[in-house]
């Protein structure tokens, strides 16, 4: 499970970092193609960074898929629980097994519908604007992201299950801080 926790994390850190630097190179060309500097004006308008603009939505849209999974797993999503938490116990860990197998089961429908829409465009001629590819590639978030959060909805329901416990996420956390912390106080 670690495996696929870290490319999860990984996935979501490059695309979050590769969509950041593009936007940014655009941005720097649209600006200094205005430059009066001879040469370089030249250069930067022969460049075609059109583009750009459209591979950062679809990565933003691979990036959110991927981060509702992360979500699920890490109980980060805004959830309003406060009738769940009047409940008696045996009645407070039913409602919330509900609420996940419903999460799993809407996750699970959405994966397949868009599992048979990637399909059925797959055997289509149909490509994106400015990158020219085919958009099965950018629909295929759609089916692999939900199936994912899916997943994440079982493997949560199955902690709690166990466990009695739902993953809950400490915002004043940082990963790995803590450990460097003990690293250095052990020294």
């Amino acid at each position: 499970m670690k495996f696929l926790d870290h490319i999860e994390e990984w996935l979501i850190a490059a695309l979050m970092g590769a969509a950041t630097l593009l936007i940014f190179v655009a941005v720097v060309h649209r600006y200094a193609s205005g430059w009066a500097i001879p040469g370089v004006q030249d250069w930067l308008l022969q460049q075609n960074l059109a583009w750009a603009q459209e591979l950062c939505i679809y990565m933003f849209v691979w990036m959110a898929k991927f981060g509702a999974a992360y979500g699920v797993r890490t109980g980060i999503h805004v959830g309003v629980d406060v009738l769940i938490n009047r409940l008696e116990p045996r009645w407070h860990k039913l409602f919330i097994l509900i609420g996940l197998f419903a999460g799993a089961l809407f996750t699970a429908i959405v994966g397949t519908l868009g599992a048979t829409f990637v399909w059925e465009i797959a055997h289509t001629e149909q490509t994106s604007p400015d990158l020219e590819m085919p958009m099965w590639l950018v629909y295929l978030a759609v089916p692999c992201g939900s199936f994912l959060m899916c997943f994440r909805f079982l493997q949560v329901a199955w902690g709690f299950w166990r466990r009695n416990e739902l993953p809950r996420h400490d915002h004043g956390h940082v990963e790995g801080l803590d450990e460097e912390l003990e690293k250095g106080a052990r020294a």
